[in-house]
């Protein structure tokens, strides 16, 4: 800034931008409390179903969002805004009291072509004509006027230049919308800039030449500025797509990093963190720099990352993105590019490929896989980001028409033809995944294990390992479809998830949030079905021998079981108080009594928990028989887990709810905690913990009969509870609810003996002699 432009500045129109930004901010708030308070909750409460309740409800909450973006981008432009024009004028006057202070010392200011300037003495005529030069006084009144207004020009440009830097910045984060970025001030917004310039800097440098100090400078700036919007943008905009691939492939080339690296190798995990919640926050950015970014990084992923280099870029970029979400679009497609370079290198799907060598660099420092496999990262990426996990899994991997090796019977004529599959077909059924270690040297199993992971968030509609919310959306139709294919596919070859059985944590929790669609397809209504077991948003539609099958599997394992145990017992109890305070919802015959009717609507709903129970108690019996009760320890531990499922929405079925649970007469309108599943739940672990001390569970009941008594006794207090906060209990429903469930029992033992055909029932071994 020069000394004219500051001298005879007007503020006027500033002042006036301020003012209406002001404004703008008061406004805004305003909107956006309407719209939490007024338009969102009225949609909560209105009663909407199927793929209106999936679209509106979702527009709706997204346009919430947008005005609270965009209140708090309004307030950050606002701010900076504010401070800027406050320091100029603090500046302004600085400037004008020293000039006035230099004319009372007989000194002259002239400015100079290119905004410079000059300050010289006046001397009187008649001095100068004798020749008189300025005393030394008067030259270093001359100099320090002259340091004087160039630091001030100085603070003044900084104060400019930053502010304009940052307004910019803000201003671009968002192409479409608003961004979410908030800054309380100027300075904040500016040193992230200046920080992000700093850090990338050191990124840039080759790795033989990064110190220690520097690399602990990085570390803990990554760590401590990977949230903020400004800062993490600005960094890989610096950095660029390949910087980014040569700083991480390098670190971790230890003829290249051999002096970092063996002072600080046992924090490249933290490193690997930080820098992936970084890039994961600068994808949300619709920046020029950052839109360039994610189109270099997509373009990058299929070469090699330099001349000499066997390492792909997928293979690099994947390990950056465990952590953080990114944004969909990046991820849609990369995951499309990747899946092309995967069909590239296992001539689609003929055999595997990324396979790890000795020489290869260790691309993953997590310790759970040496990150030689794109797709491992990948998964990881997706299980944060939900709506990307669907789409991708929902893509097509081959059709009918490409040359490949995958094949059924379409018709049933015995002739096998060409088969289409998606990503989920493929990856979950047909992939040959690459043997992998840990860093312990034990078989690794991150990458399917990340896969679940994936599947997790792309069926539920939230990141994988979080419970489900008053504000997660009802199951679309993709999430719906998706999990009918899961629960089919695992039908078909249960040894999927048998010799994988560690995937079982997501699958169940799965499971847990499909309860009103697994209760469907186990139930024998077909009329009503709607109405007895409600859903919001789409259904998955399951046969009953597969969601046997499917559960049956997940009963062998200690977290599946665990899951659908607790699921569902929360969704019973969920659904049984819905039905007691609206006991015409499921029917409503003018010839029978109201507790007529209910009854015959809660000993429905207890005989599929029942079936439910016999079904997954089966698997965990066979189990049992096979492990000579070994794995009674690790079902225990897992029961107790699920103790922090109480006030969660888990088991309701879509996230948070149906609409007739949150509309008139719903349990949960005002959230989940304190309802009769709360008790439930709490009591869970109670009867569920039986020990066998390592004796054998033989098939003749001891371990089935603890889960009927169990699962009566929770059934009952289900019931009971449900009428207790009703206001509309019913003894003479209590006491048929066990019946009913027995029933059940007895349904899943002869599902299993039809759908199983015999195999893997609960049996008594052999006594040992």
């Amino acid at each position: 800034m020069d000394l004219e432009t500051l001298r005879f500045a007007k503020f006027g129109q500033l002042d006036a931008a301020v003012t209406d930004w002001s404004t703008m901010v008061t406004n805004l708030a305003t909107l956006k409390e309407d719209a939490r308070d007024g338009l969102k909750a009225k949609a909560e409460k209105a009663d909407w179903s199927g793929e209106n309740a999936n679209v509106t409800k979702g527009f709706v909450d997204k346009t919430v969002r947008e005005f609270d973006d965009a209140h708090k981008q309004a307030k950050s432009l606002w701010s900076i805004l504010k401070d800027t024009r406050d320091e100029l004028k603090v500046y302004q006057g600085q400037l004008n009291d020293a000039l006035e202070r230099g004319l009372k010392k007989n000194l002259t200011v002239t400015t100079t072509g290119g905004g410079g300037f000059t300050v010289t003495m006046n001397i009187h005529p008649d001095r100068a004509a004798k020749g008189t030069t300025v005393p030394d006084h008067g030259q270093s009144d001359v100099t320090a006027l002259r340091d004087e207004l160039q630091k001030i020009l100085d603070k003044a440009t900084e104060s400019d230049k930053t502010g304009s830097t940052a307004l910019r910045a803000l201003a671009d984060q968002a192409d479409l919308g608003f961004t979410g970025a908030e800054y309380k001030d100027r300075d904040t917004a500016a040193n992230a800039i200046k920080q992000a310039d700093e850090l990338s800097a050191l990124a840039k440098k080759k790795p033989e030449d990064l110190t220690v100090k520097e690399f602990d400078k990085l570390n803990a700036g990554l760590g401590k500025m990977s949230g903020d919007e400004l800062f993490a943008a600005r960094f890989a905009e610096n950095l660029k797509a390949q910087g980014t691939l040569d700083f991480w492939a390098g670190l971790n080339d230890p003829h290249r990093a051999y002096d970092i690296g063996r002072e600080r190798v046992d924090q490249y995990d933290e490193l690997q963190k930080n820098l992936s919640l970084t890039l994961a926050t600068a994808s949300q950015s619709d920046s020029q720099g950052m839109t360039t970014w994610k189109r270099d990084m997509v373009e990058l992923g299929s070469q090699p990352i330099s001349k000499n280099s066997g390492t792909l870029g997928f293979q690099v970029m994947s390990n950056l993105m465990r952590w953080g979400n990114y944004d969909n679009k990046f991820l849609d497609d990369y995951g499309n590019e990747l899946i092309k370079t995967e069909k590239k290198f296992t001539d689609n799907g003929r055999h595997g490929a990324w396979q790890h060598m000795g020489m290869d660099p260790l691309l993953n420092r997590t310790g759970s896989d040496s990150g030689s496999d794109p797709m491992t990262g990948f998964m990881r990426a997706l299980s944060n980001s939900p709506d990307a996990a669907t789409e991708f899994f929902s893509d097509t991997f081959v059709t009918k028409d490409e040359d490949h090796d995958f094949k059924e019977d379409t018709d049933g004529d015995g002739k096998k033809g060409m088969r289409e599959l998606s990503n989920f077909d493929y990856l979950f059924g047909e992939r040959d995944w690459p043997e992998d270690q840990n860093d312990k040297g034990d078989d690794s199993i991150a990458g399917r294990n990340n896969m679940a992971l994936a599947l997790e968030a792309a069926t539920t509609g939230h990141p994988a390992g979080e419970m489900p919310t008053e504000d997660t959306p009802a199951h679309n139709a993709e999430q719906a479809a998706l999990t009918e294919n899961l629960i089919k596919t695992i039908s078909e070859k249960p040894e999927l998830l048998n010799d994988n059985s560690y995937m079982s944590d997501s699958i169940g929790q799965i499971a847990a949030e499909y309860m009103p669609d697994i209760h469907r397809s186990l139930n024998a209504n077909r009329e009503g079905q709607e109405n007895l077991f409600p859903i919001a948003g789409s259904a998955a539609s399951m046969t009953e021998s597969d969601t046997t099958r499917f559960l049956y599997m997940l009963g062998r394992n200690p977290e599946g079981y665990a899951a659908v145990n607790a699921g569902q017992h929360s969704y019973t109890s969920h659904l049984m108080e819905f039905h007691f305070r609206n006991p015409d919802a499921f029917i409503n015959d003018p010839g029978f009594s109201e507790m007529d009717n209910l009854k015959q609507t809660i000993t429905s709903t207890a005989e599929v928990a029942g079936e439910i129970q016999g079904t997954i108690g089966a698997g965990r019996s066979y189990e049992g028989e096979i492990e000579g009760g070994a794995k009674d320890a690790e079902y225990n531990k897992a029961i107790e887990t699920t103790s922090t499922w109480v006030g969660s929405a888990v088991g309701i079925g879509v996230g948070i709810g149906t609409a007739p649970m949150l509309g008139p007469g719903g349990i949960v309108a005002g959230g989940v905690a304190g309802t009769a599943a709360d008790e439930i739940i709490g009591a869970f672990t109670e009867g569920m913990m039986k020990d066998s001390s390592g004796e054998v569970i033989y098939s003749n009941g001891q371990d089935m009969d603890a889960t009927k008594e169990s699962t009566y006794k929770l059934v009952e207090k289900a019931a009971e509870t449900a009428g207790k906060h009703s206001g509309n209990p019913s003894p003479h429903i209590v006491a048929s609810v066990a019946p009913a469930a027995e029933e059940g029992f007895n349904n899943a033992s002869t599902n299993i003996r039809s759908s199983l055909d015999g195999e893997g029932m609960p049996r008594k071994l052999e006594e040992k002699k």
